[in-house]
Order: structure tokens, then sequence, then C-alpha cells
């Protein structure tokens, strides 16, 4: 097919290629992000645990508290080279010299719609100051990377012969930004091939944004291309739709191309983390490797499969233990047996085949109604039904419960029930919704089982106005001297409130058969 590049990726199994980190940098120019030198300290010691080989840690002649934040990560002694971010002026190079970095990053427009609206210099003073800004950088003795910025919308002879003349003057890395992330992964492919090809002793690095969704792809389709070292963010954080993502880059070559990276991934979770709650932005649900549903099933055929064998429903080449993740089977209308029965073992419950049942209808009732059945629903439900009298033994069997309740009315309550093999209808009324519903039980068993009331508790269970709610209602018998407590659990307060004053009903009437 025209166009598109066909790359045998078992050849660049055990390629090396090194991990350039712009958190904060390029990811704290995210609109809304701003970090304190303290919190850039603490991200900078988690990105050099979990192995980036470079650390952008500012530009420092932007202000004074980045260059002092700058000096500070320079002056951790971490493992990782840290970079200062400089233009090609003097002024900005020496404040990175200043902060004690490893590495500068000169940087210069080069698209000619840049260059006409922004530095507006002859392409030839630009290449010019380009070689007199590396050669400053490697007279002081630091690595030197040099940015094309705007690449993928410069000229194809202009990027070659500025890429050709730093090299010239001893640069180390040369960096081909998608600075406004149009390229495609296949014509981008093609641009690094094109540099690489032409490039003797330089590493080639890449630096793509997110625009259309395709920082990562174009992230790996350099590295096929010929690239060795890749820009990346944690949580894909940068200016507009952010830059590639760290998580997502560095699992896609370690997993699926069998590349070499010196990335520590069972940190990965935990870094994206730590940086969504410096930064204050949230990482979506159903974000790849780092997301709270990356390694999460719902559907029953999916959490059947995975529970059986985890690569049925999950690459396989890819596990939440590699990431330091952790694989969920979330509950909801979707959930099978399966994924119940597993759940509840977890938790040390082993219901029967009728009981597993019934908490998996209730399981499903809540999904239906639209909320996330979490641990506690889950084992709330368990223990109401698992404690439930077996059908056969009630002496009380609810059918229908209907409210009627108002700002100008009396609240009723119409019951219908089966009590000892009988049906009895029966209404009532009471203050407020639960009363009216307790007092038509109470009254629909007559006076030979007449019971009082003796506690009575709600507990939500989970947040929210539709939270799972707890009720636990303790009856006595005041001629017998019984007294018993058990509980239900619902969305409904009314009718969990109704469901726990029969079960303690039905135990209360088994006590008074042993009685007999």
């Amino acid at each position: 097919m025209r166009g598109i590049v066909f790359y045998n990726i078992e050849a660049l199994r055990g390629e090396k290629v090194r991990i350039f980190d712009t958190t904060l940098r390029d990811g704290e120019q995210t609109p809304g992000v701003s970090l304190t030198p303290e919190e850039k300290i603490t991200i900078a010691r988690q990105l050099d645990k979990l192995g980036v080989n470079v650390i952008e840690a500012g530009f420092p002649v932007s202000s004074r508290g980045d260059f002092e934040a700058v000096k500070m990560v320079a002056a951790e002694g971490l493992s990782a080279d840290v970079c200062g971010l400089a233009r090609i002026i003097r002024k900005d190079i020496d404040a990175s010299l200043d902060a004690g970095v490893d590495m500068v990053h000169v940087f210069v427009s080069t698209s000619e719609i840049q260059i006409q609206h922004t530095i507006k210099k002859s392409l030839q003073e630009i290449v010019a100051q380009s070689v007199e800004a590396v050669e400053y950088v490697k007279d002081h003795g630091r690595i030197c990377l040099f940015s094309a910025m705007d690449a993928t919308r410069t000229p194809l002879p202009f990027l070659k012969e500025i890429f050709g003349a730093v090299e010239g003057a001893g640069c180390d890395i040369i960096n081909i930004p998608d600075t406004v992330g149009v390229a495609v992964p296949t014509t981008f492919y093609r641009l690094v091939k094109e540099i690489c090809e032409g490039t003797k002793n330089m590493v080639v690095d890449v630096h793509c944004h997110n625009d259309f969704g395709l920082a990562v792809a174009n992230n790996l389709a350099a590295f096929e291309a010929g690239a060795r070292e890749v820009q990346v963010a944690a949580n894909g954080l940068g200016e507009r739709a952010g830059n590639a993502n760290l998580a997502e880059t560095v699992m896609s070559l370690t997993s699926m191309y069998g590349a070499v990276t010196s990335i520590n991934t069972p940190y990965l979770y935990e870094t994206a983390k730590l940086v969504e709650r410096l930064s204050e932005v949230r990482i979506s649900r159903t974000a790849p490797i780092v997301g709270e549903n990356a390694f999460a099933h719902e559907s029953g055929i999916h959490s059947h499969g995975v529970l059986e064998r985890t690569d049925t429903f999950e690459p396989g080449i890819m596990t939440p233990e590699m990431v330091g993740h952790k694989r969920r089977i979330v509950l909801g209308k979707h959930t099978g047996r399966h994924a119940v029965k597993k759940s509840l073992s977890e938790m040390g419950y082993t219901p029967d085949d009728g009981q597993l049942q019934e908490i998996l209808e209730r399981v499903k009732d809540l999904g239906d109604k639209g909320k996330c059945v979490t641990g506690a629903d889950l084992q709330t439900i368990a223990e109401v039904v698992i404690g439930e009298l077996a059908r056969e033994k009630q002496a009380v069997i609810l059918k229908e419960l209907a409210v009627m309740t108002g700002n100008t009315l009396t609240s009723t309550a119409t019951v219908r029930a089966v009590v000892r093999g009988e049906e009895k209808v029966l209404a009532d009324i009471g203050v407020g919704p639960v009363d009216a519903a307790l007092n038509a039980v109470r009254g629909i068993l007559g006076d030979e089982t007449a019971v009082k009331i003796s506690d009575f508790r709600i507990e939500a269970i989970t947040g929210g106005s539709d939270a799972l709610a707890e009720v636990v209602i303790g009856v006595e018998n005041g001629r017998l001297g019984r007294k018993v407590t058990a509980r239900s659990a619902r969305e409904d307060i009314v009718m969990a409130s109704v469901e726990a004053l029969i079960n303690a009903i039905n135990r209360l009437m088994l006590l008074e058969e042993d009685e007999i």
C-alpha cells in the first residue's frame, strides 16, 4: 500500500534508547500547572528513581524562581543528566551554565512561519548563531542538545543544513521537534530516517506534541527510523494537548519492540500518581497503563477469561505488576458469576449457589442504576444475603411494597406479604415513608405476633445520594422476652428498612417455634 512503511520490528529487539523527560520544563508549561521548587525536587527525585536518562529541569533564564529550581535540581547529585533550556542567546546559555546543569538544550525556530513572525532573522544568521551557541556550550564542557524548533514544518534542505552545521561545531544530540503536533507517523518516520542517514556523530532525539493524539505513535515511528533518544513527559503533560506520554512510550518500546531502556518500569504507576497529585491534573480513568481502568475488567466474558488466564483479555506482553499497578475485577451490571464468586472468595465468603445468584442479582441491580459497586458494597450485600434465612424457613415473605409520601399528605404504605402461608394486604400511616412502611409490616402480623422495634440504625456504605444504605433493626417480643437483630442493604432506604424488619421477624418467629 502506497505511503505505508512496513518495518520488521524484530530487527529492533535489544536496541538501546535513551529517555529524556520534560515533565519539569514543558510539563510545567501545561496551562494551569505551576510547581514550587520543592515540588520540582520531589518529582526530580522520583524521575531519577524511575531511571530516566535526562531530566530537563526548566528554563533558567525565564525567571528567578525557575533559575533557583533548576539550580536546586542540579545540586541533588542525581544519576540522570540535568538539563537546562536556552535560546541560542548568550545570556540564556549563561543562565543554564550558572545553574550548574550537565546538559544545555539550545533551540531556535527554523520554520518559515516562525522565523517570519518571531525571530525575524535570515537563514544564514540563524545557522551562524546556532553554531556559535553550540561552540559556547561545548567550550564550557557541557553536553549540548540542539533543537530545530518546528522541524516538521521546516523545509528539509534547511533542516539538513543547520543540523550539519551544528554537528560540525561538536553538538552531541540533535532534536527533531514536532512542535505543533502536525506530523503523522509515516511522514515522521521518513523525516527522521532522512536526518539519521545524514548524521554521523550525533544522537538523534525527537520531541512530539499530542495535538492530534499521535505523540506516542510518532515517538515509536522515530525509533523505527533510527532515533535513539525520545522526549516524554509524565502523564503526557505539556503545552496545549501535551507531550508524548512517558509510561506509554516506555512500555511500547520495551513490550512491543523489545527495546532496552534504563527505566525501572515497576515505578511507572507510582510516578504517575505523584505527578498527578503535585500537578493537580487528573489522570483519566481510561488512560493506558496508569489509569484506574487500565487493568480493570467488568464484563462477564472478560472477567471469566482473565480469571482463567490473564492474557485472554490483556496484552500479555505487559502485566500490571510490570508497571506497579494492580488488576481489578470491577462489579457492575455487566458482571458475571465468576467475577462475583472470585471477589467474595478473596473476602472470605463462600456462598452457596442460591446465595451467589441473589448477590449477583443485587450487584446487577445497583449497576443498572448507574452505580459503581465498591468492595464495601459487595461485602455488605454478601453479609446480608448469606445471613438471611432460607426461603423455606421464612414465616413472612414480602411480595409488594408501595409507599406514598409528600409535604402536604400523610405518608402511607401498603404491604402485601405471605404470612405463614396466607397472603395478606395492609395499609398504614407513619411519620415519613420509613415509619409508615414499618408500621404496615408490623400490622400485617396481627396481634398474636406483635413485635416492638427496639433498635434502628441506618448507615451509608459509600458516598453519594444513591449510596448503598445498610439498615440494622432490633426487634423483641415482650411475651417471650426474645430479642433479635437483623439487617439489609439497598440503595433504597425504605426497602432496606422493610427487608431488615422482615429478616428480624423471621428469626424471631423461628425462635418462637423452637420454644413451642
